[in-house]
């Protein structure tokens, strides 16, 4: 529906049901049904202007078949735009988020509440360079106790070269402050040199590679090899491969220490006009100085598009956690279908 010049408000919701075989991941397994009702509001502007962005609003209803207490009612809204002349980019977004999910590593169905809030800018200063920067501010809020409230701020700031015609050569740093209520306040700066553009015909992405330091407000700092990378790869006109790797600091909700190595990749198919699938892995190992954890992910997916305004979308995802602490190990199990609705 029209809402003025240039603008247009979209009725949303999505219909699903979970089969979930570890619902706290954890090492005693406890499975359930779960129902998800998600209606919702998208208001879109400046579609084909220079000017344009979105605002997204909506509310998610879970409901447990034999954890009834488990049921939640839960908000998220999210407002995003960006300008773009061809000489000045401009970006803003924020978003609040209520969360009640598990992760590797927040266990339990943890209620706590996100919010993000972020600014960043990119100048053309010649006909062979640029300049970008932003600036990111996170705040966590968590409901149970044993978790830290936490508020970050990074702030990168990237030089770009031309190198070719469709290649920059980057030269960044960023810069991370980190609060938190349990453990220690952390300070990051990562020093890097990279690219970004199409590498290849088939081949497109970025990456950066460099100095990554972390200093701890109690004494004692660490320094590590840091990467930040994703790529696109186009197997065929229907089929793309995506994947990178990154290495960086953490700090855990329980306020422990972290260094994060991920790898990922997810493969993307179009089968028919109707018909699309994908298949994607994640591997992180966390060192937590003391020991190292390994946490994988699978992904498998397909979704059938009915027509503009309904998808049905189908998958499975299975998770394994393994350490030298036997009680935070756990395997798990989820099996979804659900129907998306845009009006």
């Amino acid at each position: 529906m029209a809402i003025g010049d240039g603008a247009e408000l979209f009725l949303t919701g999505t219909l699903g049901i979970r089969s979930d075989d570890n619902i706290f991941l954890s090492r005693n397994t406890e499975s359930d049904l779960i129902f998800d009702i998600a209606p919702g509001v998208d208001i879109v502007f400046g579609k084909n202007a220079q000017l344009k962005g979105s605002l997204t609003l909506v509310d998610t209803f879970s409901n447990y078949s034999d954890n009834s207490g488990l049921n939640t009612n839960l908000f998220a809204g999210a407002f995003k735009s960006n300008f773009d002349d061809g000489k000045l980019k401009l970006g803003f977004n924020v978003s609040y988020t209520e969360l009640n999910q598990n992760s590797f590593d927040i266990r339990g169905l943890t209620r706590r509440d996100v919010f993000n809030a972020g600014a960043n800018t990119e100048v053309e200063i010649s006909q062979l360079s640029k300049v970008g920067a932003g600036v990111v501010f996170n705040h966590e809020n968590y409901k149970r106790r044993g978790y830290t409230d936490s508020d970050s701020l990074t702030v990168p700031i990237d030089f770009f070269y031309k190198w070719t015609e469709k290649t920059d050569l980057s030269f960044g740093y960023r810069y991370r402050d980190y609060r938190v209520d349990l453990g220690s306040d952390s300070t990051d700066h990562f020093f890097n040199v990279g690219a970004r553009g199409e590498f290849s015909p088939k081949l497109k992405g970025r990456f950066a590679v460099g100095l990554n330091t972390r200093k701890l407000d109690r004494g004692g700092d660490d320094t590590q090899l840091g990467v930040e990378s994703a790529f696109t790869y186009e197997i065929s006109p229907k089929t793309s491969f995506d994947f990178g790797v990154s290495n960086d600091f953490g700090t855990s909700p329980q306020g422990a220490q972290q260094k994060n190595f991920i790898l990922f990749g997810t493969i993307n198919t179009k089968l028919s006009e109707e018909w699309s699938a994908n298949v994607g892995v994640n591997y992180r190992s966390i060192d937590y100085g003391a020991r190292t954890d390994d946490y994988f992910e699978g992904t498998l997916g397909a979704a059938y598009t009915v027509n503009a305004n309904v998808k049905i979308v189908g998958g499975y995802v299975y998770r394994n956690y393994s350490s030298d602490v036997a009680a935070n190990e756990f395997k798990n199990n989820v099996f979804s279908v659900a129907a998306n609705f845009r009006y």
